[in-house]
């Protein structure tokens, strides 16, 4: 780490010292709640090595949000702006051909007009919603921008289905891609009924730009068709909840050359646009048992449609199990593991195109260091939680990743968030299969209500996906400090 970061390191450290960690009361103007939060992440990227490039670089990126909001019998609405801040980007961060860009410090400086500080204040969310619409409880209207979580239309009550809910289902097709400095909405409509035990939630919606671009007032000539029933079931020793999707995704966005494993000048003949249906489910559950908690996971989804001059048809699923023994009750383990596919695609001369496609998800809770997604994808992992308060979650991933078809690329990305870019990257494999193994580590630690510190480090040991392409430094790191201050 250069001299200039260090310094900033310390100050941000000095800066941090700064914010009160006790509670609060809400700040109200008549009827109207004043709330926001700042978040501040110091990023250090050592991405596998590229001759003469800034592959080893640090960068701080701020976002500060700014609400104001207002909840009556009827209705409530929201209006909020947000600032992203990003300071010493790299200007030397992209490599020429198949090595590209050399993580998040060299696509934000792509997607920023080449700039190394940049910042824009723009509407994060604005919207009106009617509640208890014809008299009937649970059933709402909302219409303006806000952010879409896929998966999270209903809150389980269980504290066990609630983490998984977050952080295994939550956002895996359609997410706020929060962990960037930037993030995403959508403007558009969205009905809500909500019964006893069931939800249904069904809308449209048009994706702003954002992400990585700070200027996120626009939109996307994208839309998003969504609808989902949701189901859950309560015992004295048992709780589930259960998920079906169906999701219509038209990108026609002109003159934006796909990524997938088509020669480049048969990609950019196909000025046809994309318009898939995603459809799938979920179900999650919990069992307490004498031995402790036994938790179980499944997701999948099946894809069909058109990818330009393709006919889209395309799989994933994810089956994930999970064990709290009650035994060191001073740290409250929790063991995890699972196997997570996204299909790929065998033949780029056929009329098929068998890659599963994300559509616009945030990738970051799925592949922490965020080098790969679920395209083309086998992720099988292990996971160990540690909770030894109640303020903090220790937590420990092993990742063994695999393409899943050798003749398909490399992806990485979380979908469109510029008219002029695609928003996926698809590196060459090089015919072959393995590309990494992940070992990670991370730590939240709650001081208090309005103050989280969260320090964050990725190692991937790349293999020989990876070397073909890297083949001067085929491992790489991924570290940060985080700290979020909400109010």
């Amino acid at each position: 780490m250069s001299k200039k970061y260090r310094a900033f390191v310390v100050a941000w450290g000095l800066w941090a010292a700064q914010f009160p960690v006790f509670a609060q009361d809400p700040i109200k103007a008549g009827d109207i709640l004043i709330s926001g939060s700042l978040r501040t992440r110091v990023e250090s990227w050592d991405w596998f090595e590229a001759a003469d490039t800034d592959h080893q670089y640090t960068f701080p990126g701020s976002l500060l949000r700014l609400s104001l909001s207002a909840s009556h019998p009827s209705y409530d609405w929201q209006l909020e702006f947000a600032v992203p801040i990003l300071l010493g980007l790299p200007d030397n961060a992209i490599a020429p051909g198949a090595q590209g860009q050399l993580g998040f410090g060299g696509t934000y400086f792509a997607a920023n007009n080449r700039s190394t500080n940049t910042a824009t204040l723009f509407a994060k969310q604005g919207y009106l919603r009617w509640r208890g619409i014809g008299g009937v409880d649970g059933q709402s209207l909302k219409i303006g921008r806000f952010e879409i979580l896929d998966g999270m239309e209903v809150t389980p009550k269980d504290a066990t289905l609630q983490v998984l809910k977050r952080d295994r289902i939550a956002q895996r097709l359609i997410g706020n891609f929060g962990f960037a400095d930037v993030g995403r909405s959508f403007d558009g409509a969205q009905y809500v009924l909500t019964g006893k035990s069931l939800n249904l939630t069904v809308g449209g919606f048009r994706p702003t730009r954002g992400v990585f671009q700070v200027d996120g007032w626009g939109e996307l000539n994208i839309n998003l068709f969504y609808g989902a029933l949701t189901g859950q079931v309560s015992g004295k020793k048992s709780a589930s909840d259960w998920r079906l999707f169906a999701i219509g995704y038209n990108d026609d966005r002109d003159s934006v050359v796909k990524t997938d494993n088509r020669p480049l000048a048969i990609r950019r003949a196909d000025a046809e646009h994309i318009h898939i249906g995603t459809y799938g489910g979920h179900y999650i559950g919990a069992l307490q048992t004498p031995a402790g908690t036994i938790d179980g996971l499944a997701w999948g989804a099946i894809q069909t449609g058109s990818w330009g001059n393709l006919t889209q048809r395309a799989y994933a699923f994810a089956l994930e199990g999970g064990w709290q023994p009650r035994v060191l009750p001073r740290v409250r383990p929790w063991i995890r593991g699972g196997y997570n596919y996204g299909s790929g695609d065998h033949n780029p001369n056929d009329a098929t195109h068998g890659t599963f496609f994300q559509l616009m998800p945030t990738p970051r809770p799925y592949a922490r260091f965020p080098f790969f997604n679920m395209m083309n994808t086998k992720d099988a992992f292990g996971e160990l939680l540690l909770r030894p308060a109640k303020k903090v979650t220790v937590r420990s991933d092993v990742h063994w990743l695999r393409l899943a078809d050798s003749q398909d690329l490399w992806y990485s990305g979380g979908g469109a968030f510029q008219p002029w870019t695609f928003g996926y990257t698809g590196r060459t494999s090089s015919n072959q299969s393995s590309l990494a193994t992940l070992y990670d580590m991370s730590v939240d630690y709650n001081v208090s209500a309005h103050f989280v510190f969260s320090p964050y480090i990725g190692y991937a040991a790349g293999k020989s996906v990876i070397q073909a392409i890297y083949p001067q430094g085929q491992n790489g790191m991924y570290g940060y400090l985080e700290l979020t201050y909400r109010f």
